[in-house]
């Protein structure tokens, strides 16, 4: 069984997820593993002392935190995501008030637009990444008649698929290191550097489950 995602039950926390830049910062840090917040304003397009400002209110709130080993200088601190798992929230923790309601759909509306924006920048750059991932790359609608308990049921069970394959990703990608650290300590850089890459890249999965009546 895949690990389980921490689970947002705090309104505060949640808030802090409604701007549109923390999301985006999240979202980069994530494929980044680490990086500073120069690094991450260039990416951004964003000033750094508001980059720095957005990835303190992260850190205050438990989503990031220092990554003190990079910074040797200590010229400029280095972040991370704080979790290896993902974070997630339930409509059930926060939709009995209207201040719970206002930020659970806040949030919503914000990811929905960040997700959109990283497929549609995916849609037009797809001639760079070349056919082996252009045919990889997918896109499904599939339309269920189901219970609201069986919607749940199916948002559990996608979950943990989910949770296995990047399980699966992480323990390869461990592998793939050692046996590129062990090819650079016998002095064979060449075969490191074609071990160490191995073709891997960070790949956005969005899946929606929601009632509809046409």
């Amino acid at each position: 069984m895949g690990r389980e995602p921490e689970r947002i039950t705090e309104l505060a926390q949640l808030k802090a997820f409604t701007h549109p830049l923390r999301i985006e910062l999240y979202r980069l840090l994530t494929a980044a593993r680490t990086a500073t917040a120069s690094h991450l304003a260039e990416q951004a397009d964003e000033a750094v002392s508001l980059v720095s400002y957005h990835l303190r209110k992260l850190a205050e709130h438990g989503f990031i935190e220092e990554a003190a080993e990079q910074g040797r200088d200590g010229r400029e601190r280095w972040w991370r995501v704080s979790a290896e798992r993902s974070f997630t929230f339930r409509s059930a923790d926060f939709d009995d008030t209207p201040e719970g309601t206002a930020a659970l759909t806040g949030v919503t509306r914000e990811l929905l637009a960040t997700r959109s924006r990283t497929y549609l920048n995916y849609l037009d750059q797809q001639s760079g990444w070349g056919r082996e991932w252009t045919r990889a790359a997918f896109s499904s609608e599939y339309t269920v008649r189901l219970t609201a308990g069986e919607l749940r049921e199916l948002a559990e069970e996608m979950g943990a698929f989910v949770r296995r394959w990047r399980e699966r990703a992480e323990a390869a990608e461990a592998a793939e290191a050692a046996e590129a650290a062990e090819a650079a300590e016998a002095g064979d850089a060449g075969d490191a550097g074609e071990t160490g890459a191995a073709g891997r890249e960070t790949v956005a999965l969005h899946l929606y489950g929601f009632p509809f009546r046409p």
